[in-house]
């Protein structure tokens, strides 16, 4: 199921020989601003530039006898370039390779991400403004509240999601690190001038004080932009599960002519695209405390870190490109039922236009704002079965002098809501990039 929502890139962007080809490419320009500086031969950084390859057979092999992966793959290498093999990896520690080769891994991996976010705020943005004027409940606590539309309930997501992509966006920045500050990060096997020239090459920051390693909070970071914008997918899938309830029913999930919701019951059309969105944003919002929890390593530095990287950041980007892609697809194909929207708010007697009722009291005729809440309150509750709200009020010798058919009709029309929605969607949304 992954991968159909999977673009080949970040399918392939984790795999062990892309962590490989990383450290690679780290390896390479190394080489070559040491051969510029002198610090080994021209010809050895031509050599290794052109000669070395890598091969996941052989790297698995020797470190089936180092117990050592980086080891394994930097002998792999000199291995493939011969004589000038000894070049390879010239002044520098594991940490040193690892880490920014992960910089560059993860620069790729949030350039995919990020298309998918600017993808799916152009889809969002599209329905907000399709259904602009698709009036439907306000609901808070789950129970009916006030009179919104779709189209503004999807604003409010939009401006979500691009918060999300500024997150993403800061985190990617600040993850452009290069660190060849060799053991400890004192840079005693290197000169300071040799990583900020290698750097510059990759289009890198310096890690101005590492220990051996990247300190991790910049790891953090990454994971957390990337539980904000899984908790956003969660709760917007959360609502289009709610309103796809059947006693709801204001919006269906795409259903494909030969799906089936049900082994038992043919009649189901479930919100499966939504649900799987909410538990794989479990998934990564759990990575992210990992991620937290690698910060306090000892001293210098362990490896307790290393081998949970070795999942959580194949797994939460892989987590986070489909949930984008998926919900993509979701509102893509979805079917919003706006009569029903327009139905539901009669829902109930029309209770959804109370505040309305009450601020006309006092605005009006001078109630306080207590015995307006009590008269409209006790309306409310008194409703029978299949009365309204407004017609009650009309009918009742307790609002008689308070109210006229016509502004009855006006508060009931929802025009007030419609109004103040287009004037705040047009005021603000150009402050969403």
């Amino acid at each position: 199921m992954i991968e159909r929502y999977q673009t080949p890139e970040m399918k392939t962007l984790f795999q062990e020989k892309s962590r490989f080809e990383y450290m690679l490419i780290v390896e390479k320009t190394v080489a070559e601003i040491q051969a510029k500086k002198g610090l080994i031969p021209q010809a050895a950084a031509a050599s290794i530039a052109k000669k070395s390859k890598i091969n996941l057979a052989r790297i698995y092999e020797i470190e089936n006898q180092t117990k050592h992966d980086v080891i394994a793959f930097v002998s792999q290498i000199a291995e493939s370039v011969g004589e000038h093999g000894k070049y390879v990896h010239f002044g520098l520690t594991s940490s040193d390779v690892l880490d920014t080769a992960m910089s560059l891994q993860i620069r790729e991996a949030f350039k995919l991400i990020l298309n998918e976010v600017k993808e799916l705020k152009g889809i969002i943005k599209g329905l907000a403004q399709k259904h602009q004027k698709s009036v439907c409940a306000g609901r808070t606590h789950g129970i009916y509240a006030e009179i919104t539309t779709f189209g503004f309930k999807l604003m409010g997501f939009l401006s979500e999601l691009s918060r999300s992509e500024e997150r993403l966006i800061r985190a990617q920045q600040q993850f452009e690190i290069c660190k060849l500050s060799g053991a400890v990060g004192t840079s005693s096997a290197l000169g300071l001038d040799v990583e900020a020239e290698v750097a510059a090459k990759l289009k890198l920051k310096p890690e101005y004080f590492a220990t051996q390693v990247v300190p991790r909070d910049r790891h953090a970071e990454v994971f957390m932009s990337l539980a904000f914008t899984a908790s956003f997918l969660e709760r917007l899938a959360i609502e289009l599960r709610h309103l796809q309830r059947t006693e709801v029913n204001e919006v269906v999930e795409g259903f494909d002519p030969k799906q089936k919701g049900s082994s038992a019951m043919p009649h189901k059309k479930n919100p499966i695209s939504g649900e799987n969105i909410t538990g794989l944003s479990r998934l990564i919002k759990g990575y992210a405390w990992t991620a937290m929890e690698n910060i306090p390593l000892w001293h210098e530095r362990d490896i307790s870190h290393s081998s949970n990287e070795r999942i959580i950041f194949g797994d939460a980007f892989t987590a986070t490109h489909y949930s984008l892609r998926r919900m993509k697809t979701l509102l893509e194909k979805l079917f919003v039922n706006k009569g029903m929207m327009k139905e539901n708010t009669y829902k109930m007697g029309g209770v959804l236009y109370s505040s309305h009722l009450l601020n006309h009291l006092v605005a009006k005729h001078g109630l306080s704002r207590e015995e307006a809440y009590r008269l409209i309150q006790k309306a409310a509750f008194d409703l029978g079965v299949n009365e309204s709200l407004g017609d009650k009020i009309l009918r009742s010798k307790d609002f008689k002098k308070y109210f006229t058919t016509a502004e009855i009709k006006s508060i009931f029309s929802g025009e007030r809501h419609l109004n103040s929605i287009q004037q705040r969607i047009k005021k603000y949304e150009k402050n969403i990039s």
